[in-house]
């Protein structure tokens, strides 16, 4: 299998206690314990499966949480929600889609904020590969709130993937923004995540479906992947 290199977080880790989503206790990593190094490789994803879907069969699930381009301060008239991308944002976005095609990571499903930023990124990554353009696209608006809301994006991401997933998608994209998306990768990988403008954590587990994936995995049970980013 061929392999792509991509900067990523690896981790090296102690157990701590986390909520699970579930209300009880989880042993998950300890982010504090963590070491990262700058790159490592990635393997490139099979796009189709070996044989037919079943769901009787537990197979990989992906998940790709990212952090939209860097957006433009020139207009100050402008609400937060209606910012569009600055000239280095556009070109960020162009890079990691590529990035994104040439690992193979590519999502049969797009969930995204409807702030103008991350609406732009997504068109301009579609502009760029046009498996993004075949898959399945839901603008959330509460993708935008609830990532300023301490503690609440995983279980939010959690439950809008199950209610617009179907069995056989095997890999979802979710846009937004920060702290919250960090703040989830982080959970659900058990390391300790730092995602900047246009920044992409890799996310996988496995499940015959996506509730049996995030009831198994619960938080810390995602295997972070890698980090990808725009600048090599």
């Amino acid at each position: 299998m061929n392999v792509g290199l991509c900067e990523m977080h690896s981790v090296i880790c102690s157990t701590a206690v986390a909520p699970s989503l579930s209300g009880r206790r989880s042993k998950v990593r300890n982010p504090n314990q963590l070491r990262a190094k700058s790159s490592l490789l990635i393997k490139k994803q099979d796009t189709l499966l070996a044989e037919p879907f079943s769901d009787s069969v537990s197979v990989s699930r992906r998940l790709i949480l990212l952090r939209h381009a860097k957006s433009s301060w020139a207009n100050r008239s402008l609400r937060d929600h209606d910012r569009p991308l600055s000239k280095s944002g556009k070109e960020d976005a162009v890079r990691v889609s590529r990035k994104l095609q040439e690992l193979g990571w590519i999502p049969e499903l797009i969930l995204s904020s409807d702030a103008a930023r991350t609406k732009e990124t997504l068109k301009i990554m579609q502009e760029q590969v046009q498996e993004l353009v075949e898959a399945e696209v839901h603008f959330v608006s509460s993708f935008y709130s609830i990532a300023a809301m301490d503690g609440q994006t995983a279980e939010h991401l959690q439950k809008i993937i199950c209610r617009y997933s179907k069995d056989e998608i095997l890999t979802v994209m979710c846009m937004g923004h920060n702290r919250g998306w960090e703040e989830a990768a982080s959970m659900f990988s058990g390391a300790s995540v730092e995602l900047k403008t246009c920044n992409a954590a890799l996310l996988e587990t496995a499940g015959k479906s996506w509730d049996e994936a995030f009831a198994t995995a619960g938080f810390g049970g995602w295997k972070l992947q890698g980090i990808v980013k725009p600048s090599s």
